[in-house]
């Protein structure tokens, strides 16, 4: 894949690696009933390290899916107060159904980027979080991500409102 390497500030500097997320307003109404999109979006900064590229320094394309999915995990905990493990401990699991990325630049060795997700209930049974990963303001991928809940015995559940307060 030959992407275009991106333009660096002379003075550019990576700031702290992996830091706490934060969430932002966004314009929407929350996440809840279908049909309803999302009103907040979460911010979670990352740093690449040597383990994320290829021999080139450039970030290898798989570990983009690594930073979507905490990207999306952050989300859920940020917006519904429940980690990933009290969301399982409910019955709830999050999977995968399809997913559409978008790699417009690459992300290179001491990148700092942030994944930027929000949501948006498709329907009772689905979720469509649209994601981007930004480097100093610029969009480097674009990926929508259609999510399903299934129960414990792996079988097709409601979509949560992820908006309500934890039990």
């Amino acid at each position: 894949m030959n992407l275009p390497l991106p333009a660096r500030a002379p003075d550019a500097s990576p700031a702290v690696a992996n830091a706490m997320p934060t969430v932002a307003p966004s314009t929407a109404s929350p996440a809840g009933p279908a049909g309803t999109a999302a009103t907040v979006e979460s911010r979670v900064r990352y740093t690449v390290y040597f383990e994320d590229t290829d021999s080139l320094g450039i970030v290898y394309y798989a570990n983009y899916l690594k930073y979507l999915e905490r990207g999306r995990t952050e989300y859920l905990a940020q917006v519904s107060g429940r980690d990933s493990r009290r969301w399982l401990d409910a019955g709830y699991g999050f999977i995968v159904h399809a997913m559409n990325i978008q790699f417009l630049r690459a992300a290179e060795l001491g990148d700092v980027f942030e994944v930027v997700s929000s949501l948006e209930r498709s329907s009772a049974y689905r979720g469509l979080f649209r994601q981007r990963i930004e480097r100093e303001g610029q969009v480097i991928l674009r990926a929508d991500v259609q999510m399903v809940c299934v129960d414990r015995s792996r079988a097709l559940r409601e979509f949560p409102d992820v908006t309500a307060t934890p039990a």
